[in-house]
């Protein structure tokens, strides 16, 4: 009869400890799962949600002189609950998550948006106790639908980046034309190529463009008006449009990949019901030729 080697018995130490390990890894990868769902609870996410709108009245109250000289010490200390309810949220998700949470661009964006306001109120640091503000940008990853509509800005960027190309070269173009044209009896407005650039980005924008800047260089340049209506058509309405199309585009491709990650598991449950609705088909034929 076969006697188990003290490697194999049961009573073997590193055995037990081995098997106490796994143990230990399966109950704390359970709580953590645990924990991961009640932090993903829609009761805990709309907790959020309000705990960030009350904070972004705070922080904007804070700049109210009147307000503060009133009610400071209750705008601090809600701001410093607001703060401390930050800090034990994203502590409890970098538990739950583990390492995964600092692999997820939304976490670590939460992550340094509360890490800010940890800086201590110096003279050193007022620039980045400024950003505190940036605590309300938590909505973005929070609220689903504000983080389909940054993903699909994102996504849009490639797209954009060739519209900005053509853009800059439009610019380019009409800038070095207008300093030619206009510079020396406008050199405030056109007196370079940068100050050029900048006179037609105003112009882009049709900020005082006509009574501010046409119609004064059209009192000793009658025919102006040809130059500055074919650069607004293009700068301003096909440039405009052409960003507003990339953008819905980029919103529609998101929308319909969302559509599609939710039918393929229902596609995959049919799938696998059609694939034993066959299997079972071919064995009741087996059955009826024998």
């Amino acid at each position: 009869m076969h006697k188990p080697t003290p490697q194999q018995g049961i009573g073997n130490p590193k055995h037990n400890e081995r098997t106490d390990q796994i143990m230990n890894n399966v109950t704390q990868s359970l709580w953590r799962q645990r924990l991961g769902e009640i932090l993903t609870n829609p009761w805990i996410e709309r907790l959020v949600i309000g705990v960030i709108l009350i904070n972004a009245v705070t922080l904007g109250l804070e700049t109210d002189a009147g307000v503060m000289a009133r009610y400071g010490e209750t705008i601090h200390r809600l701001d410093l609950i607001a703060l401390s309810i930050f800090v034990i949220e994203i502590g409890l998700r970098i538990i739950a998550h583990g390492s995964r949470f600092f692999r997820d661009p939304w976490s670590l964006f939460d992550f340094v948006v509360v890490a800010i306001a940890l800086f201590p109120a110096s003279e050193q640091f007022s620039v980045l106790r400024s950003l505190r503000v940036l605590r309300v940008l938590r909505l973005l990853s929070v609220v689903p639908q504000m983080r389909k509509v940054v993903s699909a800005l994102l996504a849009a960027i490639p797209g954009l980046s060739s519209i900005i190309l053509v853009l800059l070269l439009i610019y380019y173009v009409f800038a070095v034309m207008a300093t030619n044209l206009f510079g020396q009896a406008f050199p405030e407005w056109f007196g370079s190529i940068s100050a050029s650039m900048y006179t037609l980005f105003q112009i882009m924008t049709l900020e005082s463009w006509s009574m501010g800047i046409v119609r004064p260089l059209m009192e000793q340049f009658p025919h102006a008006w040809l130059f500055f209506v074919p650069y607004i058509l293009i700068a301003t309405f096909t440039m405009l449009n052409l960003f507003i199309a990339i953008i819905v585009n980029a919103m529609q491709s998101q929308q319909l990949g969302d559509i599609d990650a939710t039918k393929q598991p229902v596609d995959n449950d049919l799938q696998r019901k059609l694939n034993e609705l066959s299997t079972q088909m071919a064995e009741i034929k087996k059955m009826l030729q024998k």
